[in-house]
Formats: structure tokens, C-alpha cells, sequence
């Protein structure tokens, strides 16, 4: 069974997000050994119906499903060690902190830490999660969303949710920065406690 120091579930943009951030680290001490890996199911992500117009630096008619294609394309390209696994969708997480079991409807992975990034459906139904399921409170109510109790993005120790489902609203921008703020967390953790970010420079 395949081992992740992190696996994200959900590769729209909260989850593409957090794995760019977790992956340009991989020249950093504290993390050029983690294993990470990232569930990158789209097929139902609210991007694929998205205009982004008014997101920084993105040309207008920008199609919400390109930018999911061209994020995994930027992933593979930039961070080939970050693992995409495709074709699958997680139904259950069992155990805690460090030794969550993922499972899909194809296989099973065991994962020190995970991040929560699929959307806020009320059809939401990971096992081992729905005990942390309430209403999502920046939504209006008869959109029927959800989100995932926790403080600052930490459900529960080794449990991270991000984008919508943390309680954000459905802005490209915030789930994007929600995963990314997930990373730096994670990246701070791994770096002992020492507040962290990757920046590249010119």
C-alpha cells in the first residue's frame, strides 16, 4: 500500500493549489523527503462551468476547465514528485493521526496528514468524515451547501479542509488562497514549528 507524508483529496482549486505550494518546497531541508500526492478528481468541481473574469492576472474569457487542465499540466511539469492519482474517488478514511487509511473505489493509501478539497454538495458522503459535516454558514441556506467544522482549516489533528468546504465562499481567488494557506501550515509544521513559505524571485 502506497504511503503519503500528505494526500490531498480533490484537485480543483483549493487542492491544485495547496499541491504547487507543498511541491515547490521539495529543494527545502525539512521537506525534499515528504511524499505527497494529490486524488485529482474534477469531474464534478464548479470550475467546469466557470467564466474568470475577474481573477488577478488571468485574460479575460479564461474557462474554468482549462485552468484545471493547465494546473495539473503546471503540477506534473514543475513538481513531477508530487503524485497525481486519477480515475478515483475517495468513499472512506479511516484511523487518526499519523496512519489514516484513504480508500477509493479502486484501491487504499495510508497518509500521515490529509486535506479535505472537494465542494460543498450536500451529497458529500466520505465515510469516516461525516461527523464533522454542518451547514455552510458563508452560503446562503437554500443552496443547501456544507462544510466541514474546524479552526483555521484543521478539522482534526492530521485532518486539513480547504477551499469551500472550509467555509469559504465560492470565489475562484479564496478556495485557490485557502489551499494555499493549507500548505504553508503544513509547511510549518514539517519545518518545526517555524512560520513558512516558498517564494521564487527573479
Amino acid at each position: 500500500m502506497e504511503t503519503f507524508d500528505v494526500l490531498i483529496i480533490g484537485g480543483s482549486a483549493a487542492g491544485l493549489s495547496c499541491a504547487l505550494i507543498l511541491g515547490s518546497a521539495v529543494h527545502k531541508p525539512f521537506a525534499s523527503n515528504k511524499k505527497i500526492g494529490i486524488v485529482v478528481h474534477q469531474k464534478s468541481s464548479a470550475l467546469n462551468e466557470a467564466m474568470l473574469n475577474n481573477v488577478l492576472g488571468l485574460k479575460k474569457g479564461t474557462r474554468g476547465d482549462q485552468v484545471l487542465a493547465d494546473g495539473r499540466n503546471q503540477l506534473s511539469d514543475l513538481y513531477p514528485h508530487v503524485i497525481q492519482i486519477d480515475n478515483e474517488k475517495v468513499t472512506k478514511i479511516e484511523g487518526g493521526f499519523p496512519n489514516f487509511t484513504v480508500i477509493t473505489h479502486k484501491n487504499s493509501y495510508q497518509a500521515k496528514s490529509i486535506v479535505i478539497a472537494v465542494g460543498p454538495s450536500n451529497l458529500f458522503n466520505i465515510e469516516g468524515l461525516m461527523q464533522y459535516v454542518i451547514p455552510h454558514h458563508s452560503l446562503p441556506p437554500q443552496k443547501e451547501r456544507v462544510m466541514l467544522k474546524n479552526i483555521n482549516h484543521l478539522v482534526a489533528e492530521g485532518i486539513y479542509v480547504a477551499g469551500v468546504l472550509a467555509g469559504w465562499r465560492s470565489q475562484f481567488a479564496i478556495a485557490a488562497g485557502s489551499g494555499a494557506q493549507v500548505a504553508t501550515d503544513i509547511l510549518t509544521l514539517w519545518n518545526d514549528g517555524n512560520h513558512t513559505m516558498v517564494h521564487d524571485k527573479i
